[in-house]
């Protein structure tokens, strides 16, 4: 195909919905139509457009990735992310177990303990080497309750990549996380901070606009 033709078609896939723009970007993603197709409920509309602006900003003062990201069953999902001009990337899957990244921590962290009772439940423990420290459920409540407490989750993979997620919230209830993640070789503590200000910075904005 040539490029005008190529032009139109994507033209006309934005128009129906089956591609969004990405603004400031050379880029396009699965719109609402093509996730309905699917089957995937993950996609929200109005969550991805109040946080676009805010993760663009946020990819662009930390120069690191950063995801959006919902909690589906026991997957953590990523709804939509913006990728970084680092030269060295940290890749992760669009969907995880919840148990194996900072975002599902999170989520599953922030959820009322009936919820989480349910979750473990239904869904199990953490599998063998899948949560460092958390061996039981005594362990994974006592991880959860840390999280909820102070706020965000933080993980430090075996493939050497390290995510930092904060909560989104929407009528005082969480409805999804954001997160910035990054190769290990850039983390250490005082970023750390750092991470954690910028990041609640930017969900603070985002709250506000999904109140408004």
């Amino acid at each position: 195909l040539n490029a005008g033709t190529c032009a139109n078609i994507i033209k006309t896939m934005v128009a129906r919905k089956y591609l969004d723009k990405i603004d400031k970007q050379k880029g396009y993603c699965l719109g609402s139509r093509a996730y309905e197709i699917t089957g995937n409920a993950g996609y929200q509309k109005d969550l991805v457009d109040a946080s676009r602006e805010q993760m663009e900003l946020l990819t662009e003062k930390m120069n690191e990735n950063s995801l959006l990201c919902v909690l589906k069953g026991d997957i953590r999902s990523v709804i939509f992310r913006v990728q970084s001009k680092n030269y060295l990337q940290a890749n992760t899957a669009t969907e995880k177990r919840a148990y194996d990244t900072a975002s599902g921590r999170l989520l599953l962290a922030m959820l009322p303990a009936p919820e989480i009772e349910k979750f473990i439940s239904k869904y199990g423990l953490p599998a063998k080497g899948e949560w460092e420290g958390v061996t039981d459920a005594k362990t994974l409540i006592r991880s959860l309750k840390k999280i909820n407490s102070q706020g965000y989750a933080i993980q430090a993979t075996i493939n050497q990549i390290v995510g930092i997620a904060l909560p989104i919230s929407k009528n005082e209830k969480v409805i999804a996380a954001l997160s910035i993640y990054m190769p290990s070789l850039r983390f250490n503590e005082l970023k750390k901070l750092d991470i954690i200000k910028k990041i609640k910075k930017s969900t603070d904005v985002i709250d506000s606009k999904l109140a408004g």
